[in-house]
C-alpha cells in the first residue's frame, strides 16, 4: 500500500489527468482486492457500474467505515469512491477528515447504495427507497472483509438507515451518524458542517483508543 506522504495535501486531486493516472495504476493493490470483488459482484447482480474503493485509504486493514449515500454521476470519470474527486462533496469530505487528523490509512469510504443509480447525463439524485433496500443484503459481505473496524460514521439520512443492520452485524461496533457532506447540506446551517465536525472528531477520538 502506498505510504501516507504519497497522498493529496488538497483537495480534487483527480482533477489532473496525471493524477488520475496514477491512481488507476494502483487499482491492483491487494488491500483493496477483495473489496474490488465485492464491487464487480455487486455490479454483476445489480447491472450497473460500482465504483472501486480508492487504493490510497485503507481497504480490508480499514478501522473506520465511513458510510455515504450513492455514487454521483461523476463518479464514472474517475472509477473511484474517493475524497479527491473534483466535486463539492469530496472536497468537503477531504477538508472535514484533514481537520480530524484521521488518517487515510484508517478509512474506508463507501456508498449504502454502492452502485450507480443515475442514467448517463442525469443530475445526481437521492436513492429510492426500493434501491435502499436492494442494497441492504451487500451490508454484511462488506463487513466480513473489515475484520480492523473500530468504528462506522454514517453520512447523510439514507446512510443512517443501516445503522439498526450494524448493531445486529457487529453489536460492539460504535456507529455516529453525522450530516452528508453535500454543499447542498453544509451550507444550510452552521450547525450542519458543527455536526459533522464533532462526528468526525468522536471518531477520531475511538480511532485513538484503540489499537492501531
Amino acid at each position: 500500500m502506498p505510504a501516507e506522504p504519497q497522498a493529496p495535501q488538497a483537495p480534487r486531486a483527480l482533477a489532473d489527468p496525471d493524477a488520475l493516472a496514477a491512481r488507476r495504476a494502483l487499482i491492483g493493490s491487494p488491500h483493496i482486492a477483495p473489496i474490488r470483488a465485492l464491487a464487480a459482484r455487486i455490479a454483476a447482480e445489480r447491472g450497473a457500474p460500482v465504483p472501486a474503493p480508492d487504493p490510497l485509504d485503507g481497504g480490508v486493514d480499514a478501522r473506520m467505515l465511513l458510510l455515504l449515500e450513492t455514487p454521483g454521476p461523476a463518479v464514472l470519470r474517475t472509477g473511484f469512491v474517493t475524497r479527491d474527486s473534483a466535486n463539492g462533496t469530496a472536497a468537503n469530505l477531504f477538508r472535514f477528515l484533514a481537520e480530524a487528523g484521521i488518517a487515510r490509512a484508517d478509512t474506508l469510504i463507501w456508498n449504502a447504495v454502492p452502485w450507480l443509480i443515475h442514467q448517463e447525463g442525469a443530475r445526481n439524485r437521492a436513492p429510492r427507497r426500493a434501491e435502499v433496500a436492494a442494497a441492504a443484503p451487500y451490508l454484511a459481505p462488506l463487513l466480513d472483509l473489515l475484520p480492523r473496524l473500530a468504528v462506522a460514521v454514517l453520512a447523510g439520512r439514507f446512510a443512517g438507515e443501516a445503522a439498526p443492520a450494524l448493531a445486529v452485524l457487529r453489536p460492539d461496533l460504535p456507529v455516529i451518524r453525522v450530516p452528508h457532506p453535500s454543499p447542498t447540506y453544509v451550507c444550510t446551517a452552521p450547525e450542519v458542517p458543527a455536526r459533522i465536525r464533532r462526528g468526525l472528531a468522536e471518531a477520531a477520538a475511538r480511532l485513538g483508543r484503540m489499537p492501531g
